[in-house]
């Protein structure tokens, strides 16, 4: 098993690229609308205000003329072209800046007096001018009824000539488009590098060396989610590793002998023809029977760590009872059980560990083997205690290590696998209990517990 560099793609740059050109296409289009927006807004306001007192200047210059007066006209710093057009388009009276020419040949009607206009003439500056018609009451007693037109205008302001406003506005869009990108790809660049950190480490690790772990930031977002989760996983990977590797080393170890009597006895009868071939094969039985053994309970092993079980509400002290009553051989078995010890789990393995647990003890004893079943707390308690030697304090946690076997196990069960605690606790486990050898005045004392069956 190994993880090859090029198995991690450097998405870091490419969802940080990604990112960024997306946000500066966004920005680019806000820009522009802000900036559209932005620049006819200032556009109809400052024609609004210019016009505002344009119209003001020519209403009051109207309201000024008397029947046989035309006083002159009033300009004022803000609106200095004035003028007044008869129908003819002859200049009749006009301020020092306006000059002889109509500023415009706009002619508002009699229901409409006021027009707002911008007058453009060639190789000449806009003008920006309100049109007004004298009224008729005052046209008649004036110039006996012939129209006239009042005109008020000013110089189009720098800000509104040709694009220079909208090439304004886009350059601010745009400064400010590039600023928001570029704030965006730091951002994402300081977002993403953690990822890119821990991408680059991964690549680093293979089966050879699972004890590296990815950087992990600090925090709680999900960046530093990711990081812990991985180190996790690679922990759990590690030890199901090293596991694996100590199980298969042991696993050869303790094949390596009855495979090698196996074949010695086979070798033994080809090279001795007159070796009787059946009392050959009856002395090679055993190691098969040996190895098949080992092999058996290395299958129950590994199916308990893989393999789901099926589990149901069981009676811990019938199973108990029942347990103890089919040891019929050997060191007797006394059993004591509360009423009512409920639990649930998988009945056969259940079963398997109170087995396990009672020959084990029987083997050990010296006269009589305890196994009781009762509460403790919200637990369900199992108790074998034996009257042997017990169990030194040292050795209490290596016996459930597969294949360990203490010099008195071998001696009094010389066939033994010592597969059988390690299983017993495997399924104790699997059953979110524990098992583990606690103190005594004398022998040993197994202690099996399992979360009580509530409801």
């Amino acid at each position: 098993m190994s993880i090859r560099p090029g198995t991690f793609l450097p998405l870091s740059n490419s969802i940080q690229t990604r990112v960024t050109l997306a946000v500066a296409a966004v920005s680019v289009l806000v820009a522009a609308v802000i900036g559209a927006g932005l620049c006819l807004l200032i556009r109809n306001r400052v024609e609004s205000e210019i016009f505002s007192e344009t119209r003001r200047v020519a209403t009051e210059w109207i309201g000024l003329m008397e029947r046989g007066q035309v006083p002159p006209p009033t300009p004022t710093a803000r609106v200095p072209l004035v003028q007044l057009v008869d129908s003819r388009g002859r200049v009749t009276a006009a301020g020092p800046m306006a000059g002889d020419r109509p500023l415009s040949t706009v002619r508002p009607t009699e229901e409409n007096r006021f027009r707002d206009v911008t007058e453009c003439p060639e190789s000449e500056p806009c003008v920006l001018l309100t049109a007004a018609r004298v009224p008729s009451l005052q046209s008649w007693e004036l110039w006996y009824g012939e129209p006239h037109f009042v005109y008020a205008g000013t110089d189009q302001p720098p800000v509104l000539r040709g694009q220079r406003l909208e090439f304004l506005i886009g350059a601010g869009g745009v400064l400010l488009a590039a600023l928001w990108t570029w704030t965006t790809w730091r951002a994402a660049g300081r977002i993403l590098r953690p990822i890119n950190a821990i991408r680059q480490r991964m690549s680093e690790i293979n089966a050879n060396d699972l004890s590296l772990r990815v950087p992990q930031p600090s925090g709680r977002d999900e960046i530093a989610q990711l990081a812990r989760a991985a180190n996790q996983t690679l922990g759990r990977l590690e030890s199901a590793v090293t596991r694996q590797r100590e199980f298969a080393a042991i696993v050869s170890h303790e094949l390596k002998s009855p495979l090698t009597g196996l074949r010695t006895g086979l070798e033994e009868a080809l090279l001795y023809p007159e070796t009787d071939a059946r009392q050959a094969i009856a002395r090679s039985l055993p190691a098969a029977d040996r190895m098949q053994q080992i092999i058996d309970e290395m299958l129950a092993f590994a199916r308990l760590r893989n393999t789901p079980c099926s589990s149901e509400p069981v009676d811990l002290g019938a199973l108990v009872r029942a347990e103890a009553a089919a040891r019929t051989t050997g060191v007797p078995v006394c059993a004591r059980a509360e009423p009512g010890v409920r639990v649930f789990g998988n009945r056969v393995q259940l079963a398997s560990i109170v087995t396990n647990l009672l020959v084990n003890a029987q083997r050990h004893a010296i006269g009589q083997v305890d196994v009781t079943a009762g509460r403790d707390g919200a637990q369900a308690l199992v108790v074998v205690l034996d009257d042997g030697d017990g169990v030194a304090e040292e050795d209490r946690e290596r016996i459930f290590e597969p294949f360990m076997r203490l010099e008195a196990g071998r001696r009094l069960d010389p066939d033994g696998s010592g597969l059988g605690l390690a299983l017993c606790r495997a399924i104790a486990a699997a059953h979110n209990g524990s098992l583990c050898v606690e103190d005594s005045p004398r022998g040993a004392r197994f202690v099996f517990r399992l979360p009580l069956l509530t409801g």
